[in-house]
């Protein structure tokens, strides 16, 4: 499944693709508009480094329609590997934006005038999965207090173990019925990455896999000062608030992608 004048680069072994913010909101709502069954990856240092030893989780990588970089390092290497303008696309922001951009806000895609540019249409809305029942409706408020335009075509909280096959087939009907043409995914990772790979061609709508993007909009979790997000810092604010939970996942994910980029950069020069 290919993308239009697609341009994606290496880092560590995974495929990363160099596009701007209006070049992946546009991308997105092209696909969603047309139904068209994609996923798109929101990769950061954790994604990166788990793509590199795990051979199923780097083939998932390699195969989705996009895969942005999410983690300021990320978007940092590909820099220094020639992409210089590359911009750090992560997962809340872009959920953020797109819920902007199709309710009509959005002013980065229309004329000046404010008349709605031909290249943004109607997706039938936005589908939330993931989470707890209780997230969720936090989330829909507060995404819909920010948007009253937006449509929310529905929203599941998944059980916390692996689905029957019924219950799969029950959430794939559901969600194809509500009309959504994307489907906002928070599971973690590597779950949801796994999870939309294995509905692409299932879900009619395009699979985009945010993390901790739900928690953070609705507020359950706090997410990282302005400041230290545009640092490449939100790692360490997230370490510091959880630190028996993530300290082995960014101290020895962040070591080993460190030794990896090194390794790949010399590389390149010699």
């Amino acid at each position: 499944m290919s993308q239009t004048n697609r341009v994606a680069v290496s880092v560590l072994h995974a495929s990363i693709d160099v596009i701007s913010w209006d070049g992946a909101l546009s991308q997105l709502n092209t696909w969603a508009t047309n139904h068209e069954s994609r996923y798109v990856c929101i990769c950061n240092v954790h994604s990166v480094v788990t793509a590199s030893q795990d051979a199923e989780f780097g083939r998932v990588v390699r195969e989705a329609d996009m895969a942005t970089p999410d983690g300021a390092p990320v978007a940092w290497m590909m820099r220094k590997l020639g992409h210089v303008g590359q911009q750090r696309i992560n997962g809340p922001d872009l959920m953020w934006k797109y819920c902007e951009l199709v309710s009509g806000l959005d002013s980065r895609l229309r004329g000046n005038d404010g008349v709605g540019d031909s290249r943004i249409h109607d997706d039938g809305g936005i589908f939330l999965y993931g989470s707890t029942k209780e997230t969720l409706e936090i989330l829909q408020a507060k995404l819909l207090a920010a948007f009253p335009k937006l449509k929310i075509a529905g929203a599941i909280s998944p059980p916390f173990r692996k689905l029957t096959a019924e219950e799969d087939d029950a959430i794939v009907a559901q969600i194809n019925a509500s009309g959504a043409g994307t489907v906002w995914v928070s599971l973690g990772c590597p779950k949801q990455e796994m999870w939309m790979a294995a509905h692409r061609g299932r879900i009619n709508a395009v699979m985009v896999g945010v993390g901790a993007a739900f928690d953070y909009h609705a507020g359950t979790i706090k997410r990282a000062p302005k400041g230290m997000q545009d640092n490449g810092l939100e790692w360490l604010y997230r370490l510091v608030s959880e630190p028996r939970r993530l300290w082995k996942r960014y101290l020895v994910t962040n070591t080993l992608f460190v030794m990896g980029a090194v390794k790949q950069l010399l590389g390149r020069k010699g």
